[in-house]
This record gives C-alpha cells, structure tokens and sequence, in this order.
C-alpha cells in the first residue's frame, strides 16, 4: 500500500493537523499494545498508518452510534438500538433526551473489540470530531487518510457509517413493549399501537456526570464546606439526594454499550417520591425536646392508623384468625409509616448534621433520623472530633434500631391509652416494635429485643 508520507508536501498545513492528530493516535495504541513485544515485527505491522485505517475502517461495520440502547432493557435483547439526535425530538417543557440539544454524548453498541474505531472517531481537530469531518467528506481530511482519492473516500464512507438507520427496526421479546390505545374501541385490535421504550443512554451520561460534578467536584465540594461552615460563597451549593444506583451489565458492563462501561455500569435514579407540600405543613419540633416521635402525630396516617387500630380494639374482638390478621394489618401499616417520617424530617432539616448543635434527642433518634451525618468530614477541634467519632461509632455498632423500635413501641401504647384503652403494657409494646420498620445502612440486629432475647 502506498505509504501516505509520500505526498507530505502537497497537504496543506490543515490537513497535517488531521495526519498528525490520526498519526499521533495509532502510535500510542501500538506502544500500548506491544509494550515488552518491540521486536515483534508482525505485531507492529497492523500499526503502519495505512494498515490500521484500512483494518478499522473494515472492522466499524461492527459497532453502532446510538443514543438509546436496547440491552439496558435487558442484555439479551436482539433488536434495534437508536441514534436519534436531541434536537429532532419533540421539543416538550418537561425534561428529556431533547433537553440535550447539541451537547450530548453518543454511545455506541457491537463488538467491543471495535471501540478503539470509535475512539478514533471521537478525535477532535478545529473544534470538532473525526467523525464529523468524515461525514461532510473534508477535502483535508480525505488527503490526510491517503494518497489515492478513492481509497480516501472509501475509508470516509466506512467511517461515517458508525452513525446509520436500520432499514426496519427489530423489536424482541425481552425488550419492554406496551399496547397503546389509539382510538376508543379497546376490544378493536387495530386500534393499538405497539410502543417500545427505549434506554435514553445520552440523558442518563449526562445525569450521571452532574451528579458525579455535584458529589466530588472540586466546586462544589468548597461550597459545601462553605455551606456547612455558615460562610459567604460565589457559588451555589447542589445536592443530590436518596440517590439509588442501578447497575447494568453485571460484571461486565461494556456488553451493555460503551457509555454504560465508562460509568462502571452506574446508572442513577433520582428520587420518586409523590409530592408532599411539607414545608406549608407544622414542622416536627426537633430541638429542645428529648424525643421527635411526638412528631409521627403531623402525619395524617399515622392518625388515621391510630384512630383505626384504638376502635377496633375497643370492641373488644373475638381471639379468631380474622381478628389477628386485621390487627396485625394496622399494625404493619403503622410501623411502615417510619421512613416516611424520616424522609419528612430530613426534608425539614434540609442538610445532613443538624444534630450537631443544639439536639437533645436520644442518641438512637439522632442516628436514626440524622444518618448521613455518618459521611461528613470530621469537625475541626479535638472535642468537636471526639463527638463526632462517638456518633459514628455508635451507628455502627448497630443496636439503635432497636432502641428506637421500643420508643416507637411506648409511644404507640401512650396514643392508645389517651385513645381511651387501659389494658396496655410490656407486651403489647413488644408487640408494637416487631411492627417498626426502622431503615439502616448496613446490617444491624433488629430483634425488637424489648429487654429480652427474641
């Protein structure tokens, strides 16, 4: 093949920006490759300039452009993935991939053997990618892949391929499918249309590098020292909270798509949590009290749940089966109303730490309703640090869920006394706390212990 030196001098200085950049790219991918193999002569064949476009502008027929993956559905769907650029979609006031406009990362799907093209083609010369050069067929860059003009388009014409429609788009059996009604007749077949939601891989990069910047940029990490410190900042402060990470992929991420692998098959869900106007609401006192469950009263279940369970037991029910099942239905609703008032508190609170200053709860409470104090940074002086460390040693050792089960416990045998039932006690509080759903981040015993061994 004819070496692409040879006519050096006839290339402008703009197309020797693209030969070097393209240049620049192969030698490094050969260091790599025959690191501790420099003698291998065939092995440093494929690297000749030529040699290597030819090869990858053969092998980018395996891999695929797209912005909305079908395997992040579930990774042994065959079907058709999409390239859809932003601003062609429906531009709505609600956030999507349209959001994106011209600033979005495009993954890619096929052989992970071929990503080293697409590497290639996410080359950056005046401002933009190889690819994109390739696709207006650049005079420049033609000159800069070979000498022989047809062989130059050929290579440009491969390559530009990386972005392509499929002539007929395939669905499969394990992609998510829906029958959408679009007229009024549900029992007229011909009246559905059959949708397939697809993965918007491009949004979910671009959510997930706000909120690593949010996380552990350098910003933002200085106004959250700012913001805790109580000091003046240039900039605002962002935080993503009750955060969940989806992983994609398993072990192997990269048989999902690209982007998927880049992000170590880390993809977040934001929190989806109904609307609660609770900042219009009366806050839970929290200071200067020694307990908050006082607070579980501000929540209009638990009342209901209360009022519920108090006139049921009133009735004095037979001891059958079908009792104990309601009972234990009240119950078991009430308990699972304490994340709730968890999130309602951490809502109120605003930021993680509060409990620093000015909280005389129970030490269970505080590491209860105030966990991610456990993440923050320790306080400057030695007796600020010696608290800090007691907080995070006693979440740890894991016994507060359990204290704050039997709390809950006695707090519920209060409300169904003032409620007007006197035959309440030590067992009926053991009772109330096996019903307490008490959220923790790692394994702690919950036995509902109540003084004894479960």
């Amino acid at each position: 093949m004819e070496d692409p030196m040879s006519n050096r001098s006839e290339r402008s200085p703009r197309s020797e920006r693209f030969r070097t950049t393209i240049s620049d790219f192969i030698n490094t991918r050969r260091d790599a490759k025959l690191k501790g193999k420099e003698d291998d002569a065939e092995a440093a064949a494929k690297y000749d300039y030529a040699t290597w476009l030819g090869d990858a502008a053969r092998r980018v027929g395996q891999i695929q452009a797209v912005t909305h993956v079908l395997k992040a559905t579930h990774p042994d769907a065959r079907g058709s993935s999409l390239h859809v650029h932003p601003e062609t979609l429906p531009q709505h006031p609600e956030i999507g991939s349209h959001s994106l406009g011209e600033n979005f990362a495009e993954d890619v799907v096929g052989n992970a053997a071929a990503l080293d093209v697409f590497k290639f083609l996410k080359l950056a010369v005046d401002g933009r990618k190889l690819l994109d050069w390739m696709q207006v067929a650049d005079a420049d860059l033609l000159a800069a892949l070979h000498t022989d003009p047809t062989t130059a388009q050929e290579w440009a014409t491969a390559f530009s391929g990386l972005v392509r429609t499929e002539t007929q788009a395939v669905s499969h059996a394990k992609a998510k499918q829906l029958y959408w009604l679009t007229g009024n007749d549900p029992s007229d077949n011909s009246q559905y249309l059959l949708l397939q939601p697809l993965f918007s891989s491009s949004l979910a990069h671009a959510v997930h590098d706000d909120i690593q910047e949010a996380r552990f940029g350098e910003p933002n990490k200085l106004a959250r020292q700012a913001r805790r410190s109580k000091e003046a900042h240039d900039s605002p402060y962002r935080d993503y909270r009750n955060l969940i990470v989806r992983k994609l992929g398993g072990t192997k991420p990269q048989n999902i798509s690209q982007l998927n692998s880049e992000r170590g098959g880390i993809n977040y869900l934001l929190a989806s949590l109904p609307p609660q106007r609770w900042q219009d609401q009366d806050k839970i006192k929290l200071h200067n009290v020694k307990s908050a469950l006082d607070g579980l009263r501000n929540l209009p279940q638990v009342r209901s749940l209360i009022q519920e369970l108090a006139a049921f037991l009133l009735t004095n029910p037979p001891p059958t089966m079908k009792t104990r099942l309601k009972r234990e239905a009240i119950e078991q609703a009430l308990g699972a109303q304490l994340p709730v008032f968890v999130e309602r508190i951490k809502v109120q609170m605003q930021h993680p730490g509060w409990t620093r200053t000015d909280c005389e709860l129970a030490l269970c409470e505080q590491l209860w309703l105030d966990a991610d104090r456990t993440g923050l940074d320790l306080r400057e002086t030695p007796e600020e640090q010696k608290k800090d460390q007691d907080f995070n040693a006693a979440y740890h050792w894991g016994d507060w869920p359990d204290q704050v089960a039997g709390r809950f416990a006695n707090w519920v045998n209060e409300q169904l006394h003032v409620a007007g039932l006197t035959i309440v006690g030590t067992s009926e509080a053991k009772h109330w706390a096996r019903q307490a759903i008490i959220d923790a981040a790692w394994p702690v015993p919950m036995q509902r212990r109540m003084g004894e061994t479960a």
